[in-house]
């Protein structure tokens, strides 16, 4: 049964403040969390989903959260809503938001926090058919766009943690970021101490007081390569320690170099470089959409032809 946690603020109530917990865990450290953010006229919300519940469906828990969060909109309907998702807490939100987007004015901010909304690729290692392998399927799918689509009406604001070059430990940094957010890479933490740590707090509260919708970019080629990469059914964020095996497939006129590589269990990788051979971007599919990727790299070629130039 799903409990939500509620701190009571000292005055009365102008400000709902959603902690939410994610996977293979439970309220504790979001509750701290929002504990130190809290106002003196805001109220704590920490749904405990409970730590088995979270390894089995995200469905049921998108479920819960969404009906916990009617109910305190309904109750106090005059009070601002500010929201914290950590890791699948994260990926939760997005997802009641995309449900309900009758809510977005009364929202104030979203912060994701270690959140993989371009997919999870530990989960699709675990699960690379999609078969529905415990919580692993449903982590390993790709939300940015619908991540990207409430961050431009949302002011949004995204904290990754890096303590290998690319990851806090569980989240790729690269599979955290969204186009239309304000994005902070933490170094030095790791995914279960992004839940609750002193650094988070300032972070959260500058970005409350200079909230404003991330404007959005002219889409250049290089966006335009990325998004057509990301589309690809299957296609998960990969390490970028991997990118300095790959191989240059295209060559483009503005510098930009498309790269893929094959590992020891036959997955392709693809990468995508700019001028100066820095990676922008990196993912893979398993075998079974290994062909969705081929089309893509050849319709990446077509539609940009005159940009190619081997």
């Amino acid at each position: 049964m799903t409990m939500a946690i509620e701190l009571k603020p000292l005055a009365p109530t102008n400000t709902i403040l959603f902690a939410q917990h994610g996977w293979a865990d439970t309220a504790a450290a979001m509750t701290r969390l929002g504990q130190a953010l809290a106002g003196p006229a805001t109220l704590v919300v920490a749904p405990n989903l409970g730590y088995i519940n979270t390894w089995i469906r995200i469905a049921p828990l998108i479920d819960n959260v969404a009906q916990i969060a009617a109910q305190q909109l309904q109750h106090y309907p005059n009070a601002r809503i500010r929201i914290i998702g950590h890791s699948m807490g994260g990926l939760m939100w997005v997802e009641v938001l995309h449900r309900h987007p009758e809510w977005w004015p009364r929202i104030q901010s979203l912060v994701l926090v270690a959140s993989p909304v371009s997919g999870a690729h530990r989960g699709r290692m675990v699960d690379p058919f999609g078969w529905g392998i415990g919580i692993a399927r449903d982590l390993s799918v790709n939300r940015r766009k619908l991540a990207e689509t409430v961050a431009a009406s949302i002011p949004t604001l995204v904290i990754a943690g890096d303590i290998d070059n690319g990851s806090d430990g569980v989240v790729l940094v690269e599979s955290a970021l969204l186009t239309n957010a304000t994005c902070v890479v933490l170094h030095g933490l790791d995914h279960a101490t992004l839940r609750y740590h002193p650094r988070l707090l300032p972070i959260i509260r500058h970005f409350w007081q200079h909230r404003t919708p991330y404007p959005r970019l002219t889409i250049d080629l290089a966006e335009k390569i990325i998004e057509r990469l990301q589309m690809v059914p299957g296609m998960t964020i990969t390490p970028r320690r991997d990118y300095m095996r790959a191989r240059v497939l295209y060559t483009f006129t503005n510098g930009l170099t498309l790269r893929t590589w094959t590992n020891m269990f036959g997955v392709k990788h693809v990468f995508l470089a700019d001028e100066r051979g820095a990676h922008l971007y990196g993912g893979y599919v398993g075998w079974l959409h290994e062909p969705g990727l081929n089309n893509a790299l050849q319709n990446i070629r077509t539609t940009y032809s005159e940009y190619v130039v081997e």
